[in-house]
């Protein structure tokens, strides 16, 4: 797939259900397959304090089973027809998607509308999934090398916003949540209104609206206003430095900048600011730590594209021998030119390539133009931004990025962590 597909314009329908489901259909006949997706508009930051990781809690549950669908059998249909299923859950949302052979649609609908109104939410698959959750927090986060840089970033950048807490949550919470908990988190939730039913392949439109109306139309819209976050974070106004001892062989240097949310024109050069400091070989911070420096054996910097305002992150894993304080003032070095010069015109144009590439590829599967359409939808609004969000990357000059990185890339708007070796703990 060439670049000439940016131009491609990628077809959609949509329309609303009674009870308030949005439905978007993209059709593509170049392949027997279908990718059925659902996003709910959850995540953690819909959480209450004391009552967190629900929303990731609850993308594992719903594979528990239905009232029609026996415990465990749920990945079976999907096997059985030849297709894989995954989820995921984010600090805004929550998402489901299978991939099925096209004459498998109606199995896709039929699961999916199960999840939405018949869930299990009873005692034993509580009870299993929280077992679960724990052994995936052991794995991903508590045993894993660096594996609580985001949450210990986001502990540390916020004070009053629900980004404060991790979106596994707190397994002290999970505990000591009851049943009626999480019956009450599904209900208020896990409503029509509030999700989005993304479909894209090889579809016959008037069939797939058809069969749509079958397994969804009679689904009860919720009652309940569903809420949403009010908190907003307040500037920050100095650095925040700690230190943070992990299971580590090599220090690291991790810091989190605060950005505006999605969407806005800021974030856009905030994101095109990140990928000129790490993407690819030849980027910024790359180039200066590792190869000509050699002070790192690896470094990163990568925006998160948030409902609210956000955070970038950018780290770097020190070489054997070097001290953080030269690693962090060689990442500072890197922030300082791009405050003082103007990117050349040369690498704008490499990144203006680099941003197109990635919206083609992004857009070159069902199972990614099901996603896309349902996020730009969710978040924005506006469905048809899949084939023009690229134009607000292109009207972002190198002027805007120098700005972006003389208000954002600066220390009273950061979080600094050391991640030490433990053993320099008592030293």
């Amino acid at each position: 797939m060439g670049l000439q597909a940016q131009d491609k314009k990628i077809e959609f329908q949509e329309y609303d259900l009674e009870n308030g489901l949005h439905v978007i259909l993209h059709q593509d006949k170049s392949t027997p397959i279908v990718a059925v997706s659902m996003m709910y508009h959850v995540g953690s930051k819909n959480e209450k304090p004391g009552l967190t990781g629900f929303a990731h809690f609850f993308e594992h549950l719903l594979f528990e089973g239905s009232e029609n669908v026996q415990r465990g059998e749920f990945d079976k249909y999907i096997s059985n027809a030849g297709g894989m299923n995954n989820a995921n859950t984010s600090w805004d949302r929550t998402y489901y998607y299978e991939v099925l052979p096209s004459n498998q649609l109606k199995l896709g609908l039929w699961l999916e509308s199960e999840r939405l109104m018949h869930a299990k939410v009873e005692k034993k698959g509580i009870e299993t999934q929280r077992e679960v959750v724990k052994e995936e927090r052991r794995l991903r986060v508590d045993n894993q090398p660096y594996g609580t840089v985001m949450e210990q970033t986001f502990k540390h950048a916020y004070n009053v916003h629900p980004y404060r807490w991790p979106i596994i949550g707190s397994m002290e919470d999970l505990n000591n949540a009851k049943d009626e908990d999480f019956v009450n988190f599904y209900k208020t939730f896990y409503v029509p209104q509030n999700a989005v039913l993304s479909i894209a392949g090889d579809i016959d439109f008037e069939d797939t609206k058809k069969w749509i109306a079958e397994y969804f139309a009679d689904i009860p819209a919720g009652k309940a206003e569903i809420p949403r976050p009010t908190e907003v974070e307040p500037a920050q106004t100095a650095e925040v430095r700690d230190v943070v001892y992990d299971n580590i062989q090599l220090p690291a240097v991790v810091q989190g900048f605060h950005i505006p949310a999605q969407g806005t024109k800021d974030y856009y050069a905030v994101s095109m600011l990140a990928q000129i400091l790490s993407q690819g070989q030849s980027s910024r911070l790359n180039k200066a730590l590792v190869e000509d420096q050699q002070k790192a054996l690896q470094v990163g910097a990568f925006p998160l594209d948030m409902e609210d305002p956000g955070l970038t992150i950018a780290f770097a894993i020190t070489n054997m021998g070097v001290k953080p304080e030269d690693v962090e003032a060689a990442m500072e070095a890197e922030y300082d030119k791009l405050k003082k010069e103007l990117i050349s015109e040369r690498e704008y144009q490499k990144l203006q390539n680099q941003i197109e590439n990635d919206f083609v590829s992004a857009n070159t599967t069902a199972a990614g133009i099901a996603e896309n359409l349902a996020n730009y939808y969710m978040y924005y609004g506006n469905s048809n931004l899949i084939n023009t969000e690229i134009e607000r990357y292109r009207e972002v000059s190198r002027e805007d990025i120098r700005k972006a990185a003389n208000t954002y890339l600066t220390k009273e708007n950061r979080v600094t962590l050391y991640y030490l070796p433990k053993q320099e703990q008592n030293n």
